[in-house]
């Protein structure tokens, strides 16, 4: 199931010579439920490209996403991209569940978070 979502982020950085991964903000990271070191999948919505990487949390309120390594061949500064982190549950929790989904602007500064729905109603 998706646990959580950063929706629309604007890569920041493509550092090739880094060890990989990719670099978030915190304040994201924390909105959004993902942790540092957990494996999420990237989707670059400008050139289509999708990949894995596992995160690492940058500084707070920097608005910092910076695809590392290899990933920096498939996004380019000012790409928008999808970040998306899974979990396995049961069928009983997974129809409970609802993913924390985060809403940035332009310069990666929150201004949505969608957590419960109900009845096709963002509360």
């Amino acid at each position: 199931m998706m646990k959580g979502k950063i929706h629309r982020a604007t890569v920041t950085e493509a550092n090739l010579n880094y060890v990989g991964s990719i670099t978030i903000d915190e304040e994201l990271l924390e909105a959004s439920g993902i942790l540092p070191n957990e494996k999420v999948q990237v989707v670059n919505i400008n050139n289509g490209a999708r990949l894995e990487t596992y995160t690492i949390p940058g500084a707070k309120g920097s608005g910092i996403i910076s695809l590392n390594g290899a990933a920096a061949r498939l996004c380019q500064v000012g790409d928008k991209v999808i970040i998306i982190a899974y979990a396995l549950m049961e069928e009983k929790e997974a129809k409970q569940w609802q993913p924390k989904v985060v809403f940035v602007d332009e310069n990666n500064k929150i201004v949505k978070i969608k957590e419960k729905e109900i009845h096709g109603q963002t509360e």
